[in-house]
């Protein structure tokens, strides 16, 4: 069959049930891509009429809701421990510490501690638990789970594109979930060390997460459906965060500290069983997908290596690859800021501000539930912003980020200033976490816009480097606040936050991209005789027009070949 043909031929996937026809192929729509694909998807009309076809709910969605309900879930087993620490810990203990260290240091009290808080005695003694630990120690308790979490970044990544992301995935959270479950007998059993190496058992679950939910993106969102699509599913984590803070403060306070890690984690094993069945690594595995939306990912994706464990990731180009350093850095930034609110807020709110229990956790999941709200809308508006040719992918990248990380170092620096004017410490909190929802739209689809095939290596990579701030940022704040919980001492915190925010956001607009890497772009090749090929990547020095590109048909005996011929690679493709 000649590439003339393709109009009325066959498409290039069936369903995953059968020998099934995905309507006709459409010629311009898969020649297009050696890049990401948004411009044949923003004006080939064939590929809306495809979406048109699709029945709901689609395979897209299914996948997307449950997702997203995985990443609640992941936060809710993560941070969880942010709000029960507070009802762990002995106060009456750590408030005398802190005390006696400002009359050591010849502090004056009333300067740097709300006055309400040294008055509510009554609150000092409802909320006081039975650990005796310090700050410092439970900056170790919450910094824990990142120590295990960073270790299984890069092997996550490979993993999930050899085997698939699917049962990784549900690796990650079911360990975590049966870890949390146990949580409350091993501190019984071993107190502060146990629960130590527990949280490094935690975070070792979920580090496999992130990149293995990157590489399924990479094999299910079209183009012009990423940036919605990515921002979505991840918007679950604060969803989590918005629940679990609450939630955490209400069990704390009216069932037990221990009722917040049993009922976490059953609600996890809950979603294990869902994603184990409804679930599927790629629209070529699925059982019950449509052939009009397979038809329709397959073209809007164009032609591209989508086997497991096919692929060898080049380790060298990655590392020559300036684009990727900035994404690292944007994701550091990102998770500096939001990392060290996110473990140490709770703190925050009861030291400074005198917030109990209760209202701590309330308080605590206002600025995620903004968060994810700012998250989800601001997918929609960079895909728009693409789909329209406003700007550039990069230049879209750019502005996010900026708006994303400047926006936050502002308010952070002005929380420092508001003293013990409690409303407007909150406003501004919650201002800070929300507004970095916006970055959402920049440097966390990157991978996908740079190298959609290493998708999860690289989400390894740049969450293996962000994760750094997982266990420097609470370490850094319990130094800061050990025996000290002093305006001054939180002003030095959120200085510190602002300063790396800027750095971010000046790295990333001079070495930032999103344009797809040259070096990603792998071919697989069918040979006449209808074997498979080497993998060969678009080579720049050689025209894109010169590669014959050959396409056969999933789920049938008979190979269909479409000779497709792409446009120029340096011009139309988007390819770098």
């Amino acid at each position: 069959m000649s590439a003339n043909d393709t109009g009325s031929g066959n498409a290039v996937g069936g369903g995953g049930g059968g020998n099934r026809s995905a309507g006709n192929y459409d010629h311009d729509a898969a020649s297009q891509h050696a890049g990401d694909g948004s411009d044949a998807l923003s004006s080939n009309g064939s590929l809306y009429k495809l979406v048109g076809k699709i029945s709901f709910p689609s395979c897209r969605l299914v996948l997307s809701v449950l997702a997203f309900l995985g990443f609640f879930v992941v936060y809710c087993l993560r941070v969880n421990l942010s709000v029960a620490i507070v009802a762990m810990v002995n106060t009456s203990y750590t408030r005398h510490l802190e005390v006696q260290a400002a009359v050591n240091a010849s502090k004056d009290a009333s300067d740097e501690m709300c006055e309400v808080e040294k008055h509510n005695e009554t609150h000092e003694i409802k909320d006081t638990g039975f650990y005796n630990w310090d700050s410092s120690q439970q900056g170790i308790i919450l910094a824990a789970f990142f120590y295990g979490y960073i270790t299984t970044q890069i092997p996550g990544g490979i993993l999930a594109q050899r085997f698939g992301g699917k049962f990784l995935l549900l690796f990650g959270i079911c360990w975590t979930s049966i870890l949390t479950i146990l949580t409350p007998v091993l501190v019984y059993a071993g107190g502060f060390a146990a629960l130590v190496a527990t949280r490094i058992l935690e975070g070792i679950g979920e580090g496999v997460t992130y990149p293995a939910m990157h590489v399924m993106l990479s094999k299910w969102a079209p183009p012009l459906e990423r940036s919605k699509m990515t921002t979505f599913v991840y918007a679950g984590a604060q969803v989590g965060t918005v629940v679990t803070m609450p939630v955490s403060g209400l069990l704390c306070e009216y069932v037990s500290w221990e009722s917040v890690f049993y009922i976490f984690g059953a609600i996890g094993v809950a979603w294990s069983i869902l994603w184990f069945f409804l679930v599927f690594d790629s629209p070529q595995t699925h059982p019950r997908i449509s052939a009009a939306e397979r038809s329709y990912i397959e073209t809007a994706q164009g032609p591209q290596n989508q086997e497991k464990g096919s692929l060898k990731v080049p380790w060298l180009e990655i590392a020559k690859c300036v684009p990727i350093y900035a994404v690292a850095v944007a994701h550091f930034t990102n998770n500096w800021g939001y990392y060290t609110l996110l473990t140490c807020l709770p703190q925050y709110l009861k030291h400074i501000l005198n917030f109990d229990i209760k209202k701590n956790g309330v308080v605590s999941g206002i600025p995620y539930l903004v968060l994810w709200g700012i998250m989800v809308l601001t997918g929609f508006l960079a895909d728009w912003m693409r789909k329209k040719n406003f700007l550039s992918t990069t230049n879209v990248r750019k502005l996010f980020n900026a708006v994303g990380f400047l926006g936050p170092a502002a308010c952070l620096i002005a929380t420092g200033y508001v003293n013990c004017n409690a409303p407007l410490a909150v406003t501004l909190i919650v201002m800070s976490v929300g507004l970095t929802g916006i970055s959402w739209g920049g440097w966390s689809v990157n991978h996908l816009d740079l190298a959609p095939p290493y998708a999860g290596t690289l989400m390894g990579i740049t969450n293996a480097i962000a994760t750094i701030p997982g266990f420097v940022g609470p370490s850094v704040v319990g130094a800061l606040t050990q025996n000290n919980q002093t305006r001054a001492a939180w002003r030095a915190v959120f200085y510190i936050s602002a300063g790396v925010y800027l750095f971010g956001t000046i790295f990333y607009a001079i070495f930032g991209s999103g344009e797809r890497q040259k070096w990603s772009v792998e071919i697989k090749k069918i040979d006449p005789d209808g074997h498979e090929a080497e993998h060969t990547p678009l080579d720049g020095s050689k025209s894109a027009a010169e590669v014959n590109i050959k396409l056969v048909k999933v789920g049938d005996d008979s190979k269909h070949d479409v000779n497709t011929i792409l446009p120029n690679a340096a011009h139309d493709t988007n390819v770098v």
